[in-house]
């Protein structure tokens, strides 16, 4: 292995080595495939303890990056991205994000706004009898008055799923992925007391229907209905926080 690193300071160690391995792989220095130094020989080039060097290595583990393969021709190599691992990543990001409170509800349903209507025109060109499928199974899970909250919000995140999948568009997919799957979650948590569950039913075959006839205007504004009627919704719980806490 050719590659340089730069020396480091001593506060987290790990995590400065993890990020110059990273940054290798990222801009190609280091290629797929690749076997890393030994830990022995990187905690030399770096000047550290090997269990130092072994944190590092485990945090890009963690993230995917690199692999480890025993036997004669064994040690740690560097993986291929792939873009499960990726929107994965991202969506990990996005919870955190969320959890420490850098999003508004708000901001969310912009993000919401902007994607849905893409993926919904697309949707409506490009959809397949599975997705449809897909769709109109999450309508009749939410039609039972039965269902609880948690399992409401989660066939949520499943029909606005298959939508984003029948877009079949992997850059959307990627993006809309994190959208759906950290941020809808958590502003479906804050508004299910003061959802209607049968508007938002009512609102979803809306816009199956419309992807259904292949109509992308028709799903672009059944999306802008969607989106709408959830703002509303947003005001409600902020007013409902404020009069509690203010």
């Amino acid at each position: 292995m050719s590659v340089t690193f730069d020396g480091v300071v001593t506060e987290s160690l790990a995590k400065q080595i993890a990020e110059q391995i990273r940054e290798a792989i990222l801009d190609g220095r280091l290629k797929v495939d690749e076997r890393l130094p030994t830990e022995m020989d990187l905690a030399e080039r770096f000047e550290v303890s090997r269990p130092t060097v072994r944190e590092a290595l485990k945090r890009l583990a963690a993230q995917n990056l690199i692999r480890s393969r025993r036997g004669p021709t064994g040690g740690t190599f560097v993986n291929r991205p792939s873009i499960a691992d990726a929107s994965r990543a991202l969506t990990e990001s996005a919870t955190l994000l969320v959890s420490l409170g850098e999003f508004s509800l708000t901001d969310i349903a912009e993000a919401r706004d902007a994607l849905q209507r893409s993926c919904a025109r697309l949707a409506a060109t490009r959809r397949t009898p599975d997705h449809l499928g897909r769709m109109a199974a999450e309508i009749a899970v939410q039609r039972d008055p039965a269902l609880s909250g948690e399992a409401f919000c989660a066939s949520d995140v499943r029909f606005h799923r298959a939508l984003v999948d029948a877009a079949r568009n992997p850059v959307l997919g990627f993006v809309m992925g994190s959208v759906i799957e950290a941020l809808q979650p958590a502003s479906n948590m804050v508004i299910d007391r003061f959802r209607d569950r049968t508007q938002a039913a009512d609102q979803h075959q809306k816009l199956l229907d419309a992807v259904t006839a292949g109509n992308p205007d028709a799903a672009e504004d059944a999306v802008a209905a969607l989106i709408a009627t959830l703002k509303a919704q947003y005001a409600r719980a902020q007013d409902a926080w404020e009069s509690r806490h203010g």
